[in-house]
């Protein structure tokens, strides 16, 4: 069962095989350019930052996406849950606090939302602390 100690997710092949084996390769290519230095092995340690780079960019690109769909979702949930005049104004937190409170069953969701508004809670972090109910999000990238 998922909680708040157990929220964040790993994704086993992206950050235990592929980053390691990334950053080993840019860790090698680098050692070989101080030991011979020439163009060639610049050229390698520039297109393994660049692999680098696109394995940490295509992570965020998903990531970023992971977050608008789940502004979306829980903008629809806003309006099956919330009273109208608070699912307006829950609509217009930042996306860090729309993100947090998603974990907040529907019972305990109004209470939570008003309490971030009211300037209860500001962190991600303090709003999934303070969750009782916890609603799994088993679909993270």
């Amino acid at each position: 069962m998922q909680d708040y100690k157990n929220h964040r997710r790993f994704h086993p092949l992206f950050h235990f095989v592929l980053v390691p084996l990334a950053l080993f390769h840019l860790i090698y290519q680098i050692v070989r350019l101080i030991q011979e230095p020439g163009f060639d092995r610049a050229e390698s340690v520039l297109l393994a930052i660049i692999l680098v780079g696109i394995l940490f960019i295509a992570r965020m690109n998903a990531l970023k996406v992971q977050d608008r769909v789940i502004r979306l979702e829980e903008q629809v949930r806003y309006h099956k849950v919330l009273q109208p005049d608070l699912a307006f104004q829950a609509e217009n937190l930042p996306l860090n606090q729309i993100l947090a409170l998603r974990f907040a069953s529907d019972a305990e969701l109004p209470t939570l939302v008003s309490r971030t508004l009211g300037g209860d809670v500001h962190k991600p972090n303090e709003i999934k602390q303070i969750v009782i109910n916890w609603r799994p999000d088993e679909m993270r990238v």
